[in-house]
């Protein structure tokens, strides 16, 4: 059997890594692409937690932002009426201008005990107006209809208006303002002023404790 020729074939050589310099580059691109998803997978999770634990502390700083303020004279409000009155917000700049100046209805039913209701409408927040005529405070938006005592009397409104806490000072109305009351955060006094019997009252009539 006679030997294999010899072939001209070049020697091949063994592969070779690419140069130190292009593996580390690769290797720290890898490493602070693991760092930023890890970090950003920390951050998801914490936000909820840490809002967890100072939540409290944010609630308790966001009811500092409260302010009393005077409506007027007790005089301008005569009893077994109800009207409007205007509070400028105590937390609003210069340039806020008359967008600070919040109405609200005042209801004196008699001697010291009022009632002083936002001007929004427990369904969608639009103005509700009185109407002395037929006694109830009526929204033009959906045909939400209240009592005089602020209880839902028709339409879609799923609660009474909201109430300012309130008091009598130096012969003055005034009301807790900064903020308007809404369910989370109620404004209504504690416990609320019972309204005069009504003449004809609804079967249905109810109105909803403040929360």
């Amino acid at each position: 059997m006679s030997p294999s020729a010899p072939t001209n074939d070049p020697p091949t050589e063994p592969p070779t890594a690419g140069p130190p310099a292009k593996r580390s580059g690769r290797r720290g691109f890898l490493m602070l692409l693991g760092v930023a998803l890890n970090s950003l997978a920390a951050l998801l999770i914490g936000v909820p937690v840490l809002r967890y634990f100072f939540g409290p502390v944010k609630k308790q700083e966001a009811d500092t932002n409260q302010a009393w303020v005077t409506l007027g004279s007790l005089t301008s409000f005569p009893e077994g009426e109800t009207r409007l009155a205007r509070y400028r917000n105590p937390f609003t700049g210069a340039s806020d201008g008359t967008t600070a100046d919040i109405p609200c209805w005042v209801r004196h039913i008699r001697g010291g005990t009022f009632q002083v209701f936002a001007i929004n409408c427990a369904h969608l927040g639009c103005p509700v107006r009185w109407f002395p005529q037929s006694g109830l405070f009526l929204c033009p938006c959906h045909g939400g209809a209240y009592y005089e005592d602020g209880a839902p009397a028709a339409g879609p409104p799923p609660r009474g208006l909201f109430e300012h806490r309130h008091k009598i000072e130096g012969g003055s109305l005034a009301i807790l303002a900064g903020r308007l009351p809404t369910l989370a955060r109620s404004a209504c006094n504690s416990p609320p002023p019972l309204p005069l019997p009504s003449p004809s009252p609804s079967p249905s009539r109810k109105r909803l404790p403040c929360v």
